[in-house]
Order: structure tokens, then C-alpha cells, then sequence
């Protein structure tokens, strides 16, 4: 599945003492990612949550820190899809350097699908093709019925 690429400025309350961007920060810019991720593909994160119950769990995440950030500097953020299915979706995050393509950071979060009582839930089948996710009437008529893909 494709990318998006979303762009942010980096605050001056982002950085720390040192004058780079706070660890912690990177990891808020992968949710910034996230969001325009699923607004590129037509839904809005928070009508997901609101309209239909469904919300997004974190349940890992990680960052590798590769350059620093400093204040005022252009941040792209690139947002893909590493891993869905039904129950589960694994992005990954690429950041770098707008101006000069210097890599900053990568990273990858995995979510759960979770109802509003946050017990697992499957993503409802409208929402599957969005995410790569084939629908259960797919692998159904792709298969023999005993869920063998010839």
C-alpha cells in the first residue's frame, strides 16, 4: 500500500536543553502521520471512534533515532502500512529532514482494534479495503470453501 507524507515545523517547546528535538516528540509526530494517513484515505479518525465505536490500541511501539531534529526545521513524516488484518495494523514511520533528506528517525507502531469497552474487536468490513485488508467473502470466493487458496 502506498504512503503519505505529512509536513510539520518543529516547535521550540519540542526541544530540550540540548537544542535537538525530545525523544518522546518523535513518537507524537508518528500519531501526526497516523492521522493524515487514515484522512488520505478518506476517514476521519475521530468519526471512527465516535460514529462507529472502533478505536486504535497501541500496543507496541518503537523508534530508532538515526539524526537530530533542531527548532524551525521542516519535518516530513512518510506513513505506510506494514502488517493489517481484520483484528490488527502495523504502520510504519519514516522521518527526515524536508530541506536537506537527512533520514531523523524510524519507526513502526501495532494497534489492536478495540470497541469502546476496549476488548478486541474486528475492524468492520467497510473500513478493510482503506487498510489493504481483505474482506472474509474475499478469501471466500478465492479459495475452496475449506479456506484453501489453490
Amino acid at each position: 500500500m502506498d504512503s503519505v507524507s505529512t509536513q510539520l515545523r518543529v516547535r521550540y517547546a519540542e526541544t530540550d536543553q540540548m537544542g535537538v528535538v525530545y525523544h518522546a516528540n518523535y513518537i507524537i509526530w508518528m500519531e501526526i502521520g497516523r492521522v493524515e494517513y487514515f484522512r488520505a484515505r478518506g476517514i476521519r479518525y475521530r468519526d471512527l471512534e465516535r460514529d462507529e465505536g472502533i478505536l486504535l490500541v497501541v500496543v507496541e511501539a518503537h523508534c530508532r533515532y538515526h539524526s537530530p531534529a533542531r527548532y524551525d526545521e521542516e519535518v516530513t513524516i512518510r506513513t505506510w502500512i506494514e502488517d493489517a488484518n481484520p483484528r490488527m495494523i502495523r504502520f510504519g514511520y519514516e522521518m527526515a529532514d524536508s530541506n536537506t533528506g537527512c533520514h531523523l528517525a524510524t519507526g513502526e507502531t501495532k494497534h489492536i482494534f478495540c470497541g469502546p469497552d476496549h476488548k478486541p474487536k474486528k475492524l468492520p468490513e467497510k473500513f478493510r479495503a482503506s487498510f489493504g485488508i481483505a474482506n472474509s467473502r474475499d478469501h471466500a470466493s478465492a479459495g475452496n470453501g475449506f479456506g484453501i487458496i489453490k
